[in-house]
């Protein structure tokens, strides 16, 4: 039996979630600038690459972050990348070249997948059962806040200057001496013997939540990177944009608070499924007329499956994991999102020169809402036959 010399105090538990508020939507903090950047930069696909090349590079870097946590230890790991994101976030402010800003852009995704990885680690490591289910659904609750918080944020100030929300990152430092006073390194032991029956990392298992992750990812990034343009072609501002975009944020907090719940009534597969479903149905909505009530709305359907799906996947990553490698699995696992956000500027665009950007969306939430509808009758039909 796993045991603990010490369970985390209220502020170590408290800094994790912080953490996790900057975490999921760092890339997407500047997408209300998006526009003005395209026309001072004068490229809107390389003003679109600063976007995502930070998400290419917490992708990168996730799984080496990963296997230096297992290694040497969470807490230093998780105390220099809250330096780095805050240092290297708000560089962008000063970037004067398109080059220098991609390149601070770069530098804070090295620091967005060292966040993650760490804080998925700390939980699995500090709680087990029930305890982590819950805890996972409540970080992935504060993580969708964070966009609700940061994204109107950016935009009321990208409606000043687009070099203003830049500065919104400076909120880790702020998060820093917590680390630094409460966080540490509590491992759960086992017995010699224990150790040596546990099972090995399932990776055939891993690999496809990986791949799953990616592909939910690519089509739920659409929102950021795409409809910042839909809105400036309906005459709407960053403001608007910007609270439009967090939407899909506002239902992903439910859909991570009543993840617990639905975990103990419902097996992964079929969660996983459900939420897929949910993301194409909404994004299905939003490609149906130029609206920005029915794109609210699709955005708050999409954005419940992402909030379930996200700690669903990382629960089951810390159950088919070995606990010695459980960073580095949980690194994985934030690799495949953040490719996918890289990706999906790059996929949806030929499909957008093609078939405009509401279009893309209603094809994209087609194909995942049917292709989910048929695994949930599925695994619903499977379970069935058990009981």
């Amino acid at each position: 039996m796993e045991l603990m010399t010490r369970g985390p105090t209220r502020t170590a538990r408290g800094t994790l979630l912080a953490t996790s508020m900057a975490t999921i939507m760092a890339a997407a903090i500047i997408a209300p600038s998006l526009p003005e950047m395209s026309r001072y930069f004068g490229s809107a696909v390389l003003v679109r690459l600063a976007l995502t090349i930070t998400s290419l590079a917490i992708a990168v870097s996730a799984p080496v972050a990963g296997r230096f946590a297992d290694r040497w230890g969470r807490r230093r790991l998780l105390i220099g990348s809250l330096l780095l994101y805050a240092v290297a976030g708000s560089a962008g402010y000063f970037a004067r070249d398109l080059a220098v800003l991609i390149a601070t852009r770069v530098l804070l995704g090295l620091a967005v997948g060292g966040m993650m990885t760490t804080v998925s680690a700390l939980i699995t490591d500090w709680f087990d059962g029930p305890r982590r289910a819950s805890f996972l659904g409540l970080q992935q609750a504060f993580a969708s806040l964070g966009g609700v918080i940061f994204l109107p944020l950016a935009g009321l100030l990208a409606a000043g200057n687009w070099r203003w929300p830049f500065w919104i990152y400076v909120v880790a430092a702020l998060i820093v001496p917590f680390a630094i006073s409460s966080v540490r390194d509590e491992r759960r032991t086992r017995g010699v013997a224990v150790s040596l029956s546990e099972r090995p990392t399932e990776w055939p298992r891993v690999l496809g939540i990986y791949a799953l992750a990616l592909g939910a990812t690519l089509v739920f990034f659409m929102a950021p990177t795409q409809l910042p343009f839909l809105m400036a072609s309906l005459g709407l501002g960053p403001v608007v944009t910007g609270i439009v975009v967090s939407a899909s944020t506002v239902t992903g907090i439910l859909g991570a608070l009543v993840f617990p719940a639905a975990r103990r009534r419902f097996t992964p597969a079929t969660i996983t499924a459900a939420s897929v479903v949910l993301l194409g149905v909404g994004w299905s909505v939003i490609g149906s007329t130029a609206s920005v009530v029915v794109v609210l709305v699709g955005l708050l359907i999409g954005g419940a499956g992402v909030g379930v799906v996200v700690p669903n996947l990382n629960l089951r990553l810390s159950e088919l994991a070995r606990s010695s490698q459980r960073a580095q699995v949980l690194g994985g696992l934030v690799s495949g999102i953040f490719l996918g956000q890289f990706l999906s500027p790059l996929v949806a665009q030929p499909l957008i020169h093609s078939l405009g950007i509401r279009a893309t969306f209603a094809a994209s939430g087609l194909v995942i809402a049917v292709a989910g509808a048929a695994a949930l009758v599925r695994f619903i039909h499977n379970e069935r036959k058990v009981r």
